[in-house]
Formats: structure tokens, sequence, C-alpha cells
């Protein structure tokens, strides 16, 4: 690699010079930048992990009012976190955000310790991650590799072998290493997640707006739009889902996940796969015993939700339901509670669920005006 940098050092003097020109003019405006507290560095990257921007911002700016502070985020109880993340997906990443807080907390006196090595002991973090938190924060020099690091990289250099493989993964790290100017990592690493965001971007670059054209062997090839090179997903499995929402003096059932695993520590209606040989009205049924030891009966359906995860999709299909016998005990969920309707709000559910939410709300009216006429 070393002899790779020498031979091709003009053009990362191009490189270095045409991106730096461009970002000065063209960087975006994010609230994460009008800063370098560690803190909210470091909130920002995790919440732009698998989330887009637009989406990001007004997240971003709630949960930093919420909690302002390492401390504050590591006093807080897990359920507050995950409320405040609620819609935004990924769980692991408020998990990790709150379980990381606490130990720095516990470690480093309440501050984001400085070097790549003692930030990725902390849940949570990664290499790249690490490498934004100390260059964008801490001012290191350290390289970054995120999606739109790769696509740059991989068109400016044709890199024409599959980017998820370890090998090409190194040569990844490797030039984006040495394409870092001394004392300006910062400032690079950020025009080349730019510039992946805004111009690089996966589909139809805009290449004649790119201050790299002239250096990018990819555009001069003409296999710009090849690359990056990246193994074929495997079909996405799907999932039929049964659960119960199921009514008791007014109030309704609901669990809450284990903590551990996707959705961990989040809220639902008990439900879960279906079975080969079950129907759905079943599935409801049965999960429902399963994880907390309440008999109810279907009455009827309430809504069908469809939704997609990063791995697999499902079909979601709530029903009305009556309780029948039993006390909710924690059998296959971390806990259990009787919630009044207008309270549903209060808890962290998952999007899918959410959805169940509104249907209910939608027919709070109905059922209210049906139990005073029946009381009249």
């Amino acid at each position: 690699m070393n002899g790779m940098a020498a031979k091709k050092q003009p053009d990362i003097r191009r490189i270095r010079a045409a991106l730096t020109r461009w970002y000065r003019r063209h960087s975006r405006d994010l609230p994460w930048r009008r800063t370098t507290d560690p803190y909210t560095v470091w909130l920002s990257e995790i919440m732009l992990q698998q989330t887009q921007v637009a989406t990001v911002i007004p997240y971003y700016e709630r949960f930093l009012k919420r909690f302002p502070t390492v401390a504050a985020l590591a006093r807080a109880r897990l359920d507050s976190v995950l409320k405040a993340w609620e819609g935004m997906g990924y769980y692991s990443r408020a998990r990790n955000l709150h379980a990381a807080a606490r130990q720095i907390v516990a470690e480093f006196g309440g501050r984001l310790p400085r070097s790549v090595k003692e930030l990725r002991r902390l849940p949570g973090i990664g290499r790249y991650t690490a490498g934004a938190i100390a260059s964008i924060a801490f001012g290191l020099d350290e390289p970054v590799l995120d999606g739109n690091v790769t696509r740059v990289l991989s068109r400016l250099f044709a890199v024409r072998k599959d980017v998820t493989l370890p090998a090409t993964q190194r040569k990844l790290w490797q030039l984006a290493e040495s394409l870092l100017p001394g004392g300006k990592a910062s400032m690079f690493n950020q025009a080349m997640m730019d510039l992946g965001a805004t111009v690089c971007v996966p589909r139809r670059p805009d290449c004649e707006a790119c201050p790299l054209r002239k250096v990018c062997r990819a555009k001069t090839k003409g296999i710009q739009d090849k690359l990056p090179v990246k193994r074929k997903a495997k079909p996405v499995p799907h999932y039929e889902i049964g659960a119960a929402v199921v009514r008791r003096a007014g109030k309704i059932l609901i669990a809450q996940r284990e903590p551990e695993g996707l959705l961990g520590g989040l809220w639902e209606f008990p439900g879960g796969k279906r079975e080969p040989d079950e129907t759905l009205e079943e599935c409801a049924v049965r999960e429902t015993r399963e994880e907390t030891g309440v008999n109810a009966k279907v009455l009827r359906p309430l809504t069908v939700v469809k939704h997609a995860y990063s791995h697999f999709r499902i079909t979601l299909h709530a029903f009305e339901c009556r309780y029948l016998s039993g006390q909710p005990r924690a059998l296959g969920c971390a806990a259990w509670k009787w919630v009044a309707p207008k309270d549903l709000k209060r808890y962290a559910f998952p999007r899918a669920n959410r959805k169940i939410i509104e249907a209910i709300d939608a027919e709070e009216p109905k059922r209210r005006t049906k139990t005073r006429r029946t009381r009249q």
C-alpha cells in the first residue's frame, strides 16, 4: 500500500485540493456540524446509521432537549430512551447508546474517550463510528469508511472487487487513510461523506458536478454506474404474524419484549409468527397464552399492517380479543401491563404496532358511544 500511495501521490494532492474547495462551497448545513461537542457528534453518528439525514434531524433535536448530556442520558430509564427513539427503527442503537452512556460515566468521568481504541470499547461503536468521533470531535487524523465513502473510493480508484469482502474492506480503509490531509481529517472526512450523499450517489451519479471527475478512474473508464460491486442480496423472507388486542375492564394487555434481540425493550401487543398448521386467529391466541399466560377469544379482525425490516418482511394481522382467563405472567416477555387505550402512546412501540394503536384510536369514539348506550 505504501508503494501504491507513493505512486499516486500527485493524484492524492489533486483530490485533497479539489475536495477541499468543493466542500467550502457545498457543505451541508447540519445541526450536529455547528458544534464539536463529542456527545452530539457521537449521537448524530449513531442516529445516522441506516437512517436518512432528513429523518434524523428532528429526532436529534428532540433527543438532545430530553437528554442534553451524557450524564442525563446515563441517568435516564431505558424505557424513556426507547420512547424518545420511537419510530426511527434499529432500536439496538438506542440500547447501545444508553449502555455506552452509563459506561462513559462509570469509567471515563462522563466524557467520551478520545482514542479510537477506547471508543471501540463502548457498545455500538465500531471502526467507522470511532473514526468519525475521533476526527470530527477531537481533530485526530483518523479515516472513516461508511457507505458514502465506500462508494466514492470505489469509483475514484475503480475498485472492481466486492466491497463487502474483508480484503476489499482492508484496501478501502488503506485508501481512506492515504487520502487524509494531516490535521484536517475532520473537514476531509465530512467532505467525503457529503460528496457520496449528494453527488456520487448510488444511481446516476452527477459526475459533471463532481470535483473529482478529472481524476476519477471509474469516470475515465465509463464504469461509474457499475461500481461499487456488491454481492447479490439474498431473497427477503416474509412472515405472517398474528397479534391480539386483548381487552379487560376497559384496558388492553401489552407485553414488553426481552431486552436483547430485535426490538428489545419495546412494548407490543402479544403475538408472533404463524405456525404452518394454524390459522392467524389461532396464532394470536396461542402467542398470547405463551407470552403472558392469558387465555383470550378472538372477536373480529382489527387491522392488517405490512412492514419491512432490514432482512425480512411481515404482514401483521391484529385481532380484537376478549379476555377469558389467566393471571398475566411474564412467560415469553420481560413484563406485561393492562393499559387504558388513551395511555398506549406513553409507551415505546415498534412502528408496525403503532399502526395498531392508530386503529384502536380510530374506533374508540364508537366504542365509548356504544358503552354509553348499553348503560342507558
